[in-house]
């Protein structure tokens, strides 16, 4: 049980920023487009609350802690509200507020990688061995959560099936008749997320992603992080 709420306290706030930023990014490209629903709604908004979803940010992530024993954490928030009938391009619109949501946790994943590797690892070789286990060490520790956090997140919200992300982009790439048939696969997205996940068949799609996201990462952080 220690574990489990040491596993806790070091992911908790990984998770809220990852999961925050990325709704948030989702409603704010949407606005750029024309869409005010996210903002008339109080969902570009910062504040964690405005976006916890019972399920995904709450019971998903303590059952998984439970069930893994503290080695796997993943949760998602409750969905930006968006209406691309008021886009300009309402296919377009959908397919860059769509990729906003993952674009931004890679970005969430190099900023904590840098500050692991330019900021936190060379401050540990200078403090003493009070300051290194009470603050440097939790702190890294969490910035390591953040960089797995935020790419799993980018990484499994990119596989193309509708609702995810991927999906989105991707209908808003194929031809209009292709695309509508296409969208019509949301209905039981849902359904097909989880039997990829539960098959195994989603890893085939994240493990060359993650790699891929790594990869970009250690270009940042010149491969100093230790992950």
């Amino acid at each position: 049980m220690d574990s489990i709420l040491r596993q806790l306290s070091i992911s908790l706030v990984p998770i809220l920023i990852a999961v925050t930023f990325h709704e948030v990014a989702h409603g704010y490209v949407a606005y750029l487009q024309g869409d005010r629903t996210a903002k008339s709604m109080g969902r570009l908004t910062l504040n964690p609350l405005a976006h916890i979803d019972p399920i995904g940010t709450v019971f998903m992530p303590l059952a998984l802690l439970v069930l893994t024993r503290g080695q796997f954490v993943f949760g998602y928030a409750k969905p930006v509200p968006i209406n691309p009938y008021n886009f300009r391009n309402p296919r377009k619109g959908m397919a860059l507020s769509a990729l906003a949501g993952p674009l931004t946790n890679m970005v969430i994943a190099i900023i904590s990688g840098v500050l692991l590797a330019y900021a936190l690892l060379p401050l540990a070789s200078i403090t003493g061995p009070d300051t290194f286990s009470r603050i440097i060490k939790p702190v890294g520790e969490m910035l390591k959560q953040s960089v797995w956090i935020n790419l799993l997140l980018a990484a499994f919200n990119l596989i193309p099936i509708p609702p995810l992300d991927g999906g989105r982009v991707l209908a808003g790439l194929l031809p209009a008749r292709q695309a509508y048939t296409f969208e019509k696969l949301e209905r039981f997205g849902f359904i097909i997320v989880m039997l990829l996940i539960f098959t195994g068949i989603a890893s085939y799609f994240i493990d060359p992603m993650m790699r891929l996201f790594l990869a970009v990462l250690g270009f940042f952080t010149k491969g100093g992080i230790g992950l």
